[in-house]
């Protein structure tokens, strides 16, 4: 899609990127399809499986990134999503390395520098997010204050560093507002997934209602909430590649799928 005039042509939704980039497509197909093993592995209880598989779902999603901003300079926005979808990737697979409290630590510590490498990306549009709207910050308080105040009488001396990742967490979740409504959206739901591993690490007894286990719940939100950032942040890529006169499409764009030219 060119422009015709000198007119900025709008963004194009991440479909449109990703359909401009096969290896985009196949990496996102990738992803949906270990998702779905993945996911119909905790409802079978097979455990093997579902911890295999989870070793290699953030590695597909940070090929999509890549495979979708190629060609180009990448932006600061995909150069951190990168970053933190590689800590994610850790959080996910280095906690098998050890047991019990060192492995919580460990999954904690590398979604921490996760969580941190997103809220380094999403800084630069603090001015967009709900910063400038405080009192839509309300819920995200009363989110972690209630979170914090069930799990601190059972976590012992790890509250400090749950404490601590939960701040942080919450931080991304409201800078995420800045990027766009889809990217608000995945930091809201990756908030959902860490709350539900809280409570079942430190609430006796706590399951979620229903038929399905909260692992599954806590790897659905997990994955739907970075996917959802990754959509997000794509469409905004696409949209700040546009806003700086790359007509998407054009040779100078290379599809219109990074934020910065290359020199």
């Amino acid at each position: 899609m060119v422009a015709s005039t000198s007119r900025v042509s709008p963004a194009p939704a991440p479909s449109t990127v990703l359909r401009r980039r096969p290896a985009a497509l196949a990496a996102a197909g990738a992803f949906l399809l270990l998702s779905a093993v993945h996911l119909a592995a905790h409802l079978a209880g097979a455990e093997r499986l579902a911890e295999v598989t989870q070793w290699f779902v953030m590695p597909l999603l940070a090929l999509v990134v890549w495979a979708a901003t190629a060609g180009v300079r990448r932006s600061r926005l995909v150069r951190w999503t990168l970053v933190a979808l590689g800590f994610s990737w850790l959080g996910d697979s280095a906690p098998d390395l050890s047991s019990g409290d060192a492995s919580f630590l460990t999954m904690v510590g590398f979604f921490l520098l996760a969580q941190l490498s997103y809220a380094a990306a999403f800084w630069p549009r603090r001015g967009q997010s709900l910063l400038r709207r405080p009192l839509l910050l309300v819920p995200y308080g009363i989110a972690l204050g209630a979170l914090v105040a069930v799990c601190a009488p059972h976590a012992g001396a790890l509250l400090v560093p749950v404490m601590v990742y939960g701040v942080c967490l919450t931080v991304m979740a409201v800078l995420s507002t800045g990027v766009n409504r889809v990217a608000g959206v995945g930091g809201a739901v990756f908030l959902v997934s860490d709350a539900l591993i809280a409570l079942g690490a430190f609430v006796p007894g706590f399951e979620v209602p229903g038929p399905l286990s909260s692992g599954f719940w806590v790897m659905l939100t997990y994955l739907a909430g970075q996917a959802l950032l990754v959509a997000g942040i794509l469409r905004r890529d696409a949209r700040d590649a546009s806003g700086a006169g790359l007509a998407v499409g054009s040779p100078d764009a290379d599809g219109g799928a990074s934020g910065t030219p290359s020199a």
